[in-house]
């Protein structure tokens, strides 16, 4: 993958001439689509013309899943899911996602009307291309995911976003992704120094309506 590949995604525009953009990264299996609808729930309209960027992730060989290729942003080579990581493939994928901003640069939009969001893989990449980027975006949204590459962060995250929000929302019943795993991140991001807004739910590896209200909230205050 090459600084100026782009990946293919459904993009959705509140309003024309967009000047706030929400790339939203989906998880292990899924497409694009599949945040569509949570995307259509929220509650923005009134912070101006937003656009959704919705990417298909690449299809590549899963580990855990036999070598069955399916939409994936990085490998899992096993479990715990961080024991033994995929570091090139989530590498590869920050460029993915770099690609993704810059464009939405090049359409006008300012870094800091820029949030990126992301649901399981979706929210490993949120964590690790948003605290990377050498620009300060308004806020980096995790969902029943995890911090990768997680004893690289300090020396890794870029000063712009180092005070940059975070989100972070898990389900207390989530067999995929445990919920220790979304705290530890929690506890990284906040020995950091990196604000970090926590939610936990009565749900496993999913959605629920509270967590897309919660959402919506700290959407309208990262973007007023």
């Amino acid at each position: 993958m090459t600084d100026d590949t782009l990946l293919d995604a459904i993009e959705i525009e509140t309003g024309d001439t967009p000047t706030a953009s929400l790339i939203v990264l989906h998880g292990l299996g899924a497409d694009g689509s599949d945040f569509v609808p949570v995307c259509e729930a929220l509650e923005l309209d009134d912070l101006g013309p937003l656009r959704f960027v919705l990417p298909h992730a690449p299809v590549r060989p899963v580990t855990i899943n036999g070598g069955y290729r399916m939409r994936a942003w990085f490998d899992i080579l096993g479990t715990p899911i961080d024991r033994r990581e995929d570091e090139a493939g989530l590498r590869e994928s920050v460029v993915a996602v770099e690609a993704l901003i810059r464009r939405e640069r090049a359409r006008g939009v300012a870094a800091e009307r820029i949030v990126l969001m992301g649901f399981s893989q979706g929210c490993a990449m949120t964590l690790l291309s948003g605290l990377r980027h050498a620009e300060r975006l308004a806020g980096l949204a995790g969902l029943s995911g995890y911090l990768p590459l997680a004893a690289a962060t300090a020396a890794e995250r870029h000063p712009a976003n180092a005070a940059t929000p975070v989100f972070l929302a898990h389900g207390r019943d989530d067999d995929i992704v445990p919920l220790a795993r979304a705290a530890a991140a929690r506890d990284a991001l906040v020995a950091l120094g990196q604000p970090v807004e926590w939610h936990e739910y009565a749900m496993p590896h999913s959605v629920c309506a509270e967590e897309v209200a919660d959402l919506n909230r700290w959407l309208r205050r990262v973007l007023a």
